[in-house]
């Protein structure tokens, strides 16, 4: 059978507490609040005795802080009866990414058992599942299900015995060896008997149930004492020690895991890095490559000209041709005085190179050569101003060629 839903209520407190904004809302990161109500509708539906509500929670270091907690019972079967353990599970502010904080919350009427494997003398409740937690798979439906599983096996409450202040040996011949009337006990879960439990399905009615197994640590010398079976007691505690064992393998497993897992990715960040300088070293190849390619087209196509040009060329004899620096013709008067002055600038350029080497061999007087180097420079001199002032003159000539081109392109 199917649990109904949530009453629209409930949905409607959780939505309200929820889309609340500014000093009051709730500590909850806004992508989360979302799963937050999903979770608690699931429990609710699941778990109808639970309730949600919001509760100031103090931390260790003093702070107080408005948290969601579901506040109520869960049930457990211990010895083929079931009974209902009080708890208050609280959404601490960074649920669901981290895992929600469990109380046994006993009556006055109960305690809770000493040296418990999975509750602290303050309640607190440690169980692997909470250890184990992982966003966003872990919920607190399967939660409360790994509670009443664990505490079927180990019970952490017991009923106090108290003194009966008008004992009657021949009142309740009843085999229950801790016997309860029925009273009308309110709480925040419904009507309860004294022990703080009830049947799951029956909150807020006056039932007789069997109360919560009696404390062991109090004597009752006018009741038999019930001894356990041996081997339901190893079993027990052979379960528990197999369930604390895989709880630690697991643990050492994950932590190992998570260690490689970290040194994984710390040589992924250092393969990205040398990928990507391989990367740019492979791209200013290529464009090296693609920039001596076209240095190959263009000498590959000025050699064939000089080839064709050879081709051409080759065998022909200069003909009437007497001087062979005739046989290279200007195509202005600039361009052939820039010729002369930039050929007799180089040949005398080279006359004082060999004075130079004349002299320093012995065969040139000195005299002889100070006056042949004042006269070869002065000429030089002459030589180099005059192909400046051609050089200037053809620059301007160049000019005037490409405004007039341009006027004409233009009109």
């Amino acid at each position: 059978m199917v649990p109904p839903p949530p009453n629209p209520e409930t949905q409607q407190f959780l939505s309200s507490i929820l889309s609340q904004r500014g000093p009051s809302a709730l500590p909850y990161s806004e992508d989360t609040k979302w799963l937050i109500r999903q979770h608690l509708l699931s429990l609710l539906t699941t778990f109808p005795s639970l309730e949600p509500k919001t509760a100031t929670y103090t931390h260790n270091d003093g702070r107080a802080v408005n948290l969601l907690q579901a506040d109520g019972t869960i049930p457990m079967t211990y010895q083929s009866v079931t009974y209902n353990i009080p708890i208050v599970i609280w959404l601490m502010e960074s649920y669901p990414r981290h895992p929600p904080r469990v109380y046994v919350n006993p009556t006055r009427d109960m305690i809770i058992k000493h040296a418990h494997p999975h509750v602290n003398p303050s309640g607190l409740v440690s169980v692997p599942y909470l250890h184990n937690w992982i966003y966003p798979s872990s919920n607190l439906v399967d939660l409360v299900l790994a509670l009443s599983l664990i505490f079927g096996r180990d019970p952490p409450l017991y009923s106090q015995r108290r003194p009966n202040p008008n004992p009657n040996p021949h009142q309740n011949h009843n085999h229950n060896p801790n016997p309860n009337p029925n009273t009308n006990q309110s709480s925040n879960f419904g009507t309860n008997p004294p022990s703080g439990y009830s049947h799951p399905g029956r909150i807020n009615s006056n039932i007789n149930i069997n109360s919560y197994p009696p404390s062991p640590y109090s004597p009752a010398p006018s009741r038999p004492t019930h001894t356990e079976d041996p081997t339901e007691v190893f079993r027990r505690n052979a379960i528990n020690k197999l369930v604390e064992m895989v709880h630690n393998d697991v643990t050492a497993l994950r932590k190992t895991r998570e260690g490689e897992m970290e040194g994984l990715f710390g040589l992924q960040g250092v393969l990205k890095q040398r990928e990507e300088v391989l990367n740019n070293g492979v791209k200013e190849m290529q464009d090296e490559m693609e920039g001596l390619e076209q240095q190959l087209q263009m000498v590959l196509m000025n050699t064939d000209v000089l080839e064709g040009w050879l081709r051409e060329n080759q065998g022909k004899k200069l003909g009437s041709v007497e001087n062979a620096e005739e046989a290279f013709e200007c195509v202005d008067v600039l361009s052939k005085q820039m010729l002369d002055c930039t050929s007799a600038d180089l040949a005398i350029e080279d006359t004082l190179y060999a004075l130079d080497k004349g002299v320093q061999v012995g065969s040139v007087p000195f005299d002889q050569y100070l006056r042949s180097v004042r006269a070869l420079s002065r000429e030089q001199f002459f030589h180099r101003a005059t192909a400046a002032k051609v050089r200037a003159a053809q620059l301007q000539a160049q000019v005037a060629n490409m405004a007039a081109r341009n006027h004409h392109y233009g009109s």
